[in-house]
């Protein structure tokens, strides 16, 4: 198979896999981190098929929905690419970018770093932020039966990593202990550049949320 069948292959397995998924990270969070990871791979040196590969599947078993088994999206990846005879250290590749994209409380060492991981998780990162980050916040938000907002519970801005996976709290609150941050982790300038815009509308947007709670407006 050539490069762009492999890809081809790729969209349609994921696709099908995602089927059913939350709101956030379905099929169209997957296609806009493709989108996204294409457009900034033009601007760094990188492997595009790499990039490719590790933007389709970098979700496809988030651990969210698997009771926190960080193992399961990795192996689902691995073997697919497997039955494309994928070369293996492409196949490590894609798999460690999958390992090592997530969040995670912005607390956790990175434990492998790459070009195309660069790329792919600033792809990732930007669709965190900005009028999507935004909406995908509330969906999960609503998802996860949290309520919007309360004056009274402050952000935990140094969680571990066990605490980022099993935190409550209001969603207003997850803007503080991940959104707000992800400018200043960007990896690539171009994604530094496309995250301007997308932070500052964030702040527009909470500063007419709290005057609109405070009935200010």
């Amino acid at each position: 198979m050539t490069n762009s069948d492999v890809v081809e292959a790729t969209i349609k397995f994921v696709k099908k896999s995602l089927i059913g998924s939350e709101g956030g990270h379905d099929w169209f969070h997957i296609q806009r981190v493709y989108k996204n990871a294409m457009l900034i791979a033009k601007e760094e040196e990188v492997d595009p098929f790499i990039v490719a590969l590790g933007a389709l599947l970098h979700d496809i078993a988030d651990s969210k929905f698997h009771k926190g088994d960080e193992t399961v999206g990795p192996r689902m990846a691995r073997n697919f690419l497997s039955t494309l005879d994928v070369a293996t250290d492409t196949i490590d590749h894609v798999v460690k970018i999958i390992e090592n994209i997530s969040f995670k409380g912005g607390n956790t060492q990175k434990k492998f770093s790459s070009s195309e991981m660069n790329v792919v998780q600033d792809a990732d990162r930007l669709d965190a932020i900005g009028a999507i980050g935004i909406a995908r916040c509330f969906n999960y938000g609503g998802f996860k039966n949290r309520i919007i907002y309360d004056p009274d519970v402050i952000p935990n801005l140094h969680m571990s990593k066990e605490e980022y996976k099993n935190a409550k709290a209001p969603t207003i609150n997850h803007f503080y202990e991940k959104l707000l941050l992800v400018k200043d982790l960007m990896n690539t300038q171009t994604g530094k550049r496309l995250a301007e815009n997308r932070h500052l509308f964030m702040e527009d947007f909470l500063k007419q949320f709290y005057q609109e709670w405070n009935g200010t407006v």
